[in-house]
């Protein structure tokens, strides 16, 4: 994987305008790894897609991340700052396609939830019988509780949990991390910054939109400089 060119940044932005963020998140994937058929990306486990999103995010912008929150018992805004080494296990990637687990003295075959299954399902129990191989029948609730738990651990991407403290009322509580959330969000400012960069030299210079992708990114940077001089 290599980081995201201006082209390839504004053609997955383009792609994914108006798609759900289940959608997107394969959409950014193709644009990363255009030598992959788009059905093995959908079928990465959640974990293993998330783990390739934030190798992405880090080529294209870097490994450190910073956001904002509200502190759920006082309201404050807290900052957080962390980098991809915090949040992606190197063994994330190397999930096996499935799994057996011994759930109250019975032995069970599952596959970890992929991108294709939350496509086709809109439940968990649906979710279950896609991804248990030989069925759920008769499986007590408890059981089932304990099945999901054992896929979350050896899918530790597909749910990240931030630690969060509050300096101001000294609250500490959980957040969940969207890398797809949050990595579509950069790259809609990316696109619309290139866009109003694009603008800008056109206007100035009479280039094409093609011409001025094709310049290097710190020509490209010194240009609009000048013209904004």
């Amino acid at each position: 994987m290599r980081a995201l060119s201006a082209t390839e940044l504004l053609g997955a932005w383009e792609r994914g305008l108006g798609q759900p963020r289940l959608q997107q998140a394969l959409t950014l994937l193709a644009a990363a790894y255009p030598e992959v058929p788009p059905e093995a990306l959908a079928n990465l486990s959640i974990g293993q897609r998330d783990a390739r999103l934030m190798e992405l995010r880090e080529l294209t912008f870097g490994a450190n991340f910073t956001g904002l929150a509200n502190c759920p018992a006082c309201n404050e805004t807290v900052e957080l700052a962390f980098d991809t080494s915090a949040v992606r296990p190197a063994e994330a990637m190397e999930t096996p396609a499935e799994l057996d687990a011994e759930v109250e003295g019975r032995k069970l075959h599952f596959r970890l939830p992929t991108s294709a299954d939350l496509f086709a399902v809109t439940t968990r129990d649906q979710l279950l019988d896609r991804c248990l191989l030989g069925g759920r029948d008769q499986l007590p609730d408890q059981a089932i509780d304990s099945v999901i738990a054992q896929m979350a651990r050896a899918d530790p991407l597909a749910d990240i949990q931030l630690a969060l403290h509050c300096a101001s009322c000294g609250h500490q509580w959980e957040a969940n991390f969207d890398i797809v959330t949050f990595l579509w969000s950069e790259i809609n400012a990316a696109a619309r910054n290139l866009l109003r960069g694009i603008h800008a030299l056109a206007s100035a210079y009479g280039w094409s939109e093609a011409d001025i992708l094709a310049l290097n990114p710190a020509r490209r940077r010194l240009y609009l400089e000048m013209v904004n001089r």
